[in-house]
């Protein structure tokens, strides 16, 4: 069965942490595939980026 986790952070380094912590926790072949994904839009006048990742992983 494939499963998907979501990821979804406001700084690059916040997800690459949390996928990267969630990844050790994988055995191996169990990986499938990573889709990223960046958005950016203006709140209040400040430029504010979501950074979010969907791993596909064999549970």
């Amino acid at each position: 069965m494939y499963k998907v986790k979501i990821f979804d952070e406001e700084h690059e380094k916040d997800l690459e942490a949390a996928v990267n912590k969630f990844l050790a926790g994988l055995k191996e072949g169990q990986l499938v595939d990573i889709k990223y994904d960046v958005a950016a839009m203006e709140s209040e006048g400040e430029q504010v980026y979501c950074f979010s990742a969907m791993v596909i992983y064999r549970g």
